[in-house]
């Protein structure tokens, strides 16, 4: 259970080494071929993420906080709860490099006791064509793959794909929503 939730926290932002904008339906060689090849992504590719999400998986809720980029980093946090019990807590952040964008995050308990005896997983941008941005594990931990699809202004899904030892990839995708803030600074959410 511990290993599914801590994958859970990793769809969230769910962002792999190409570093190039890939377009849809192009490889990276027909865009290094190409006259118009598209830039790197930037911090800018994900302004859209800036704010407070909530997602449904089963009885648990997920809850994202997402603060804007400043000096090269894109600062987030998750907390999954079920039945008014906080099961964790993950700090995650966009970093800017030179050719690439990495997603890296962290698990805890709600004690702020690291999950992991490693250091944070890293995963790196492999493509995105402005809605879907695939985030790709080059190392060992999970998960492999972090995808996060913008639905709409108000809406992303986030897909972590997991290959455990045992084989068999385990999928965990969560839909969440943009909350509206009251003038206190809370999520208007009835949750």
């Amino acid at each position: 259970m511990g290993r599914v939730i801590a994958a859970v926290s990793a769809v969230l932002l769910i962002f792999l080494p190409l570093g190039r904008l890939a377009t849809a339906g192009h490889s990276p060689a027909d865009q290094a071929s190409s006259p118009l090849s598209p830039e790197p992504a930037t911090l800018g590719d994900f302004a859209w993420l800036e704010g407070w999400w909530r997602g449904d998986w089963g009885p648990r809720v997920a809850e994202q906080v997402w603060m804007p980029s400043k000096a090269g980093l894109m600062l987030g946090t998750f907390r999954l709860v079920e039945d008014d019990k906080t099961l964790l807590i993950e700090l995650f952040s966009l970093l800017q490099k030179p050719d690439s964008i990495e997603f890296r995050f962290r698990h805890f308990t709600p004690d702020l006791a690291p999950w992991e005896k490693s250091d944070a997983t890293i995963l790196t941008l492999e493509s995105s064509d402005g809605k879907r941005f695939v985030f790709v594990n080059t190392a060992t931990g999970q998960p492999k793959h972090a995808i996060l699809t913008r639905l709409d202004q108000d809406t992303f899904a986030s897909r972590a794909e997991i290959l455990p030892d045992s084989g068999g990839m385990q999928v965990i995708e969560i839909t969440y929503h943009r909350e509206k803030i009251t003038s206190a600074g809370a999520p208007t959410s009835p949750h």
